[in-house]
């Protein structure tokens, strides 16, 4: 499968599953750029060969994300723009007040949003491109202790359905991938928090973290990487309005 030719963006590309989406995209021929609040981390994936440009970029500022895509996509714009900047907080509803579930939907939903604006009608004018949301299995079942950041991303499936209705005979499709718990930065100090939080050791808590996958892992950066490759290229034109789960099998 060769992206030769398109021109990528990727939100909070700098690490993690960002970090291998822009990866693979790049071999795959595409050219890509991201976008992240964390420079260095920005800097060291274009150093490394993962991307070809940066802007640092603040996703719940739509100002912010739009005067990035003008300065990187250039007249153009974009073919290929992956909404994957994200965050979790951890807590039990009751003490999950109204601001924790504003900033769950800021950074995973409105940042997703403010993505598919700034770069969707380019494509439209082209009758092509690809927009793809990283959301989770939380976009599809629920999980104690999470509430905000499941509310969030069931919100991020149900944008992605709505607007593949609006765009499907465009030439645009919009889909979701949608992992289990991942070998990430994020999921790392996740574990950290569960151990500090309840005595057991960092081992414990990732057997409980992924129980319920019947392989009994945490997905790799990489599977996501390959999922979003795919909708990406020759061959995924008819697929659109999908959550693509990637968790072993869990549900």
């Amino acid at each position: 499968m060769t992206l030769q030719g398109q021109h990528a963006l990727v939100t909070g590309g700098g690490r993690g599953i960002g970090r291998a989406i822009a990866q693979a995209l790049t071999k795959a021929g595409a050219r890509v750029a991201i976008l992240g609040r964390d420079e260095a981390a920005l800097r060291a994936a274009v150093a490394a060969g993962a991307a070809s440009d940066f802007a640092t970029c603040d996703v719940r500022e739509a100002a912010s994300v739009s005067e990035a895509v003008a300065r990187l996509g250039g007249s153009h714009g974009f073919d290929i723009a992956v909404a994957n900047a994200g965050a979790v907080e951890i807590g039990p509803f009751l003490r999950s007040d109204a601001e924790r579930f504003r900033r769950m939907l800021d950074i995973n939903l409105i940042g997703t949003v403010n993505l598919f604006h700034a770069v969707l009608p380019a494509m439209l004018e082209r009758r092509s491109g690809r927009l793809v949301a990283i959301a989770s299995t939380a976009g599809h079942r629920g999980y104690a202790y999470v509430s905000a950041y499941a509310a969030a991303k069931h919100a991020v499936v149900g944008l992605v359905k709505s607007l593949a209705l609006e765009t499907a005979r465009s030439g645009v499709t919009v889909n979701a991938v949608c992992p289990g718990y991942a070998d990430t930065d994020m999921v790392a100090s996740g574990l950290d928090a569960i151990a500090a939080k309840t005595g057991k050791s960092r081992e414990q808590a990732l057997a409980e973290m992924v129980k319920d996958n019947p392989q009994g892992r945490l997905i790799a950066p990489e599977e996501v990487a390959a999922a979003v490759r795919y909708l990406c290229g020759a061959g995924s034109e008819a697929v659109t309005g999908q959550s693509l789960l990637i968790n072993g099998g869990e549900f």
